[in-house]
């Protein structure tokens, strides 16, 4: 387990030394309501003395060969992967994330992503010839990675990993309620061959530190994910200044039934998607569609599955659903989930009734939605709670119209006997990623939405190239 030291910290990171911060913060663990650890909280001063120390290492990094950012990417990776308990201890503490999730979703998947830009790094040609043209890929300068509180480490990596592939350097500004695993992530950069300042970490709050650093003059990349409303303000601040921004936001996203499908594998593979990490993922399929005839068939199979799940201490290996990350969060998605109930919608599963014997705790049951109207809210509003909807579709045309009426447009599902057919059916949804058949997750495959859920894409060569910079020389 992570030790109380660890946890506890009261600096900032700039230019390769730990900075004693004037103030700290308490970060508590949303399954005991207790304080377990404790963070800096950076001034504007300190995220400006981060950028200069970010400027002035890319100018050594920046100009390291493909080979060396590939060998140094390896080198972090191993770093993380010697702390992978600490890791994995801090998640479940900050986040309340099941030990078996942090594991395997948070750390396991954030050490992957690393390992993956090591090998871009290696294979991307920073120079191509297009006829008499030579291209050449340049590091686009300091990347500012604003992280969410509900996969903090997974998101570092997939920021950090991608910039410092492309010759970048980054100022890091992770959420205020989960900084405990970006200092252990910081404690690894340290130990690499990476200049001091390529990585620089800023805790703190967000409307403190996201102006500084979305406004600095030398930051040249925001890459921000969190809620679409504070993406909506992050786009806008980097937009007058003419910046570039990747925005991963919200999702609402649909898995798609069709008539041919394995309805059972189809409704067990997509209310897994809706609570992972107590649903607070913005790519679970939170809306079910499925077949009218069978309709009556998939809400009693969804609240079976949902009523399996076991919800309870995150540090046991049997659970299935930790705690939502706040109060705060649980009060939402109880209101959400009560003013659909008033609006008339069934509850096949779950429900706001606090879950007895969890003391303290975040908790919320894993809920399933039925009989709902079609522009009901809770159809085409994020939860981010572990609640699903279940909506019935009238054949492949209604379910592809059904699936893209929402502001939403980052994931979604399709299930289907004939894997044509399902392709067909995706590639009309109106979103970044769509999973066939409960296909795996590809770390290489670029991630991102449409609409709503975003601009930019993270992860893969397509990530890579949202810190590059392109130069094309004339000959």
């Amino acid at each position: 387990m992570t030790t109380t030291q660890t946890l506890w910290r009261s600096t900032a990171l700039i230019g390769g030394r730990w900075i004693k911060c004037t103030r700290t913060s308490d970060v508590a663990n949303p399954a005991t309501g207790r304080v377990v650890g404790r963070a800096g909280v950076a001034t504007p001063d300190d995220a400006d003395a981060a950028v200069a120390a970010a400027v002035e290492a890319g100018r050594v990094w920046g100009r390291s060969s493909a080979q060396e950012r590939s060998a140094t990417l390896a080198q972090l990776a191993d770093r993380l992967r010697a702390r992978r308990d600490d890791l994995v201890a801090a998640t479940v503490a900050e986040v309340g994330a099941p030990v078996v999730v942090a594991e395997e979703s948070h750390i396991d998947l954030a050490i992957e992503i690393i390992d993956s830009f090591a090998r871009i790094a290696a294979s991307t040609p920073l120079r191509e010839r297009v006829g008499h043209t030579t291209t050449v890929r340049r590091p686009a300068g300091v990347v500012a990675c604003i992280t969410p509180w509900n996969y903090p480490v997974y998101q570092l990596a997939a920021k950090v990993g991608a910039a410092l592939a492309a010759g970048c350097t980054v100022v890091v500004k992770p959420a205020e309620l989960t900084p405990l695993g970006t200092y252990l992530f910081c404690d690894a950069v340290l130990e690499t061959d990476l200049p001091a300042g390529a990585v620089n970490l800023v805790p703190g709050r967000g409307s403190v530190l996201g102006p500084a650093l979305i406004e600095h003059p030398d930051v040249a990349v925001v890459s921000f994910t969190g809620s679409t409303a504070v993406g909506r303000l992050v786009g806008a601040q980097a937009g007058r200044l003419i910046k570039r921004a990747c925005l991963e936001l919200g999702g609402k996203s649909a898995s798609v039934v069709l008539d041919d499908a394995d309805l059972r594998a189809a409704v067990t593979g997509t209310v897994s998607s809706a609570m992972l990490n107590s649903g607070q993922t913005c790519s679970a399929w939170t809306r079910l569609l499925v077949p009218r005839d069978r309709y009556e068939e998939a809400v009693a199979l969804a609240a079976e599955c949902a009523d399996a799940l076991v919800v309870g201490d995150p540090t046991s290996r049997d659970t299935d659903l930790g705690p939502l990350v706040s109060e705060a969060q649980l009060s939402t998605v109880r209101a959400m989930v009560d003013a659909a109930v008033a609006r008339g919608a069934r509850v096949a599963a779950g429900g706001t009734a606090p879950i007895p014997g969890l003391g303290e705790g975040f908790y919320h049951r894993p809920t399933v939605l039925a009989d709902l109207d079609r522009d009901d809210p809770i159809t085409r509003d994020e939860v981010f709670g572990p609640v699903l909807v279940v909506e019935p579709h009238d054949g492949d045309d209604d379910a592809v119209r059904l699936a893209n009426a929402t502001e939403y447009g980052l994931a979604g599902a399709v299930w289907s006997g004939d894997e044509d057919r399902a392709v067909d059916v995706a590639l009309r949804m109106d979103t970044g990623q769509v999973d066939v058949n409960g296909a795996p997750f590809n770390p290489l495959a670029p991630f991102g939405g449409w609409k709503a859920s975003g601009l930019g894409r993270e992860l893969g060569s397509v990530g890579f190239d949202e810190c590059i910079e392109w130069t094309a020389v004339q000959v």
